[in-house]
């Protein structure tokens, strides 16, 4: 499954909110050195349900705009 992801980075209270056509996540981590997209991979693995090793960003390492795929092997 593909899907877009908006995050928000330094929010007070880390979320997710689905909306028509992308996922927004609100993150407590800062947008540096690598932690929000850390962080995003850990909430999104919850959310969904599975592993972290299974969640992989494709496009956006550097945006808060991002394409996420989640393989639904290993599970």
């Amino acid at each position: 499954m593909i899907i877009n992801v908006k995050v928000i980075p330094r929010a007070k209270k880390q979320r997710v909110q689905e909306t028509d056509d992308e996922l927004k996540v609100y993150l407590n981590e800062p947008a540096q050195d690598g932690k929000a997209n850390k962080k995003l991979i850990e909430v999104l693995a919850k959310f969904f349900n599975t592993k972290k090793s299974n969640i992989e960003i494709l496009k956006g390492l550097k945006s808060r705009q991002k394409i996420i795929q989640i393989s639904e092997t290993n599970r």
